[in-house]
């Protein structure tokens, strides 16, 4: 990374709406290619297809060099932050709609800094941030509860989709401890080719009997190259020119598009709870991962939370 991080510049800025366009849509291309292909298949076509992207890259640059000797340290984070949560978040949304699901993952923060309480001894919670939690417990009920729909099954779905940001959370501690040395680009595309061996079997043992329609192939190959992998060179170029505290305000931004998303493309219900659901979440999760207001300056705070790609994804 840079020694020096700029303002948002115009070109910053449109890296900041491409990204957070492309993980918003990744819900809706869950939903599209679930149609026609189990949650296993979407997993591996997604990271299978987001390695072929970063690999280039990392081998070009010699990110991989750095990971000679780890490949027991990849493979656990792959299962932790990527192949675990995406394979949750997939089975999830067969119940759920795309854009409660967005919403949903946007609890990652909020697990964060409940993480950063257990595993970081010296952190201790104060200020704003301690109502973040409640604030974002109180989203997830109201959004199950009410908006939901579907019985049990839907509430499953959700709680998987909660997991999985919960996997995040625990994948970016694990990633800070054991790989924080290691060129992130390197390290991600390892966790890609890493998941993708992993889901291969299930995804071979859940094969469809019949060719995916071209809507389903289209949307596995979008979430692949697009959602997935051109969306991590973009997040890690716009850390490089702006840092990670900007950058990371995409998790706030994502969930914003895959309602829209869901309810224009989709045709999906956006009621009052959804609102207050979305609002909760968000809110919750800016408190607990920044321990301020949004419009107070930012200080120095006792818990300070890993900022990952995945935990915006």
């Amino acid at each position: 990374m840079r020694s020096s991080i700029h303002a948002m510049t115009r070109r910053s800025w449109i890296q900041f709406v491409v990204l957070s366009a492309l993980w918003g849509a990744s819900y809706l291309f869950i939903k599209v290619a679930l149609e026609d292909v189990s949650p296993a298949m979407v997993v591996f076509a997604r990271t299978a297809l987001a390695s072929l992207v970063l690999l280039p890259f990392a081998v070009h640059s010699r990110a991989l060099d750095a990971l000679r000797g780890r490949l027991g340290t990849v493979a656990i984070l792959a299962l932790l932050q990527v192949a675990a949560p995406f394979l949750l978040i997939s089975v999830g949304e067969q119940e759920l709609s795309s854009s409660l699901t967005g919403i949903l993952v946007a609890t990652a923060p909020i697990f964060t800094f409940l993480l950063a309480i257990r595993l970081e001894r010296e952190a201790r919670a104060q200020g704003p941030a301690v109502f973040g939690v409640p604030l974002g417990i109180a989203g997830v009920a109201l959004l199950l509860g009410i908006d939901a729909g579907g019985g049990s099954a839907a509430l499953v779905g959700g709680l998987m989709v909660v997991l999985a940001s919960l996997g995040y959370a625990l994948g970016a501690f694990y990633l800070r401890r054991k790989l924080s040395d290691a060129p992130p680009i390197g390290v991600v595309a390892g966790a890609m080719g890493a998941s993708a061996l992993m889901m291969a079997p299930l995804a071979a043992a859940t094969f469809p009997s019949e060719v995916p329609g071209l809507d389903t192939i289209g949307s596995l190959f979008v979430l692949g190259v697009g959602g997935t992998g051109i969306a991590f060179l973009l997040f890690y170029t716009l850390i490089a020119e702006v840092g990670p505290t900007r950058s990371s305000l995409v998790a706030y931004v994502a969930p914003g598009f895959s309602v829209i998303y869901g309810v224009l493309l989709l045709d999906e219900s956006f009621s009052a709870a959804t609102l207050a659901g979305l609002v909760l979440i968000l809110g919750g999760s800016w408190l607990a991962a920044e321990g301020r207001l949004p419009w107070q300056p930012k200080r120095a705070v006792a818990v300070t939370a890993p900022r990952t790609p995945e935990a915006v994804r």
